[in-house]
């Protein structure tokens, strides 16, 4: 039991390094600066709801997926890098979603989607549900059996849960600074939201070069 314990510990702390809540708070305000609250809660239990079901499909099966498809780790890295490089590029700029004066209701509709979507690419992957968090998943789940499985997810439940927690949170973090304060945010966090994403991207052309040079013939 006590094995069990420490081992849920370390797993907890593998994906919260990995993850980040703390870092990934500012960066979920930048993307949803322009949501209300109940939009920006639905986001986050969206995002959160996606990356775990992300990472409990690659806890269980990522091996098998992975050969099935021929996908490496750091071809997953590139093109994620990719994406949240462009979105972070996009936040820079200043892009925002143009206003309807009177919308129906299908534009709302259509308008709440829109904004929702946010929360699949790129909040729940490859921000949460990076390949990292990926890695990390398929590494502890590969231990013991049922146990390691079980203990894998549910740490990454908790950890699920405290997000959450960090997102909201952050609410009175944008009342406070006001709408002025939120733009300056948005662009910020939109540049370390690229950075990230061309980190990313680097990560996984190094690792290819160096999957690459391995393999080459001597």
């Amino acid at each position: 039991m006590d094995l069990n314990w420490h081992q849920a510990v370390s797993v907890f702390m593998g994906f919260f390094a990995i993850m980040n809540p703390v870092a990934g708070t500012p960066v979920f305000l930048g993307l949803t600066a322009d949501d209300d609250t109940a939009t920006r809660r639905l986001i986050a239990i969206r995002a959160l709801a996606v990356s775990f079901g992300i990472v409990l499909l690659f806890a269980a099966a990522g091996k098998v997926i992975f050969q099935a498809f021929g996908i490496t780790l750091d071809a997953f890295r590139i093109m994620g890098g990719f994406l949240v490089a462009m979105v972070g590029y996009k936040m820079v700029q200043g892009g925002e979603h143009t206003p309807v004066q009177k919308p129906s209701r299908e534009d709302r509709a259509d308008s709440l989607d829109s904004r929702l979507d946010v929360a699949i690419t790129p909040l729940a992957m490859p921000l949460l549900a990076g390949p990292g968090t990926i890695a990390t998943a398929m590494s502890f789940a590969a231990g013991a059996g049922l146990a390691a499985f079980v203990v894998t997810m549910t740490a990454f439940a908790v950890l699920c849960v405290l997000t959450f927690i960090f997102f909201m949170s952050g609410e009175k973090f944008i009342r406070y600074i006001g709408k002025s304060g939120i733009k300056v945010v948005t662009r910020l966090m939109g540049l370390i939201l690229a950075v990230i994403g061309v980190q990313m991207l680097l990560e996984g052309l190094a690792g290819a070069i160096t999957r690459y040079l391995e393999s080459a013939p001597t």
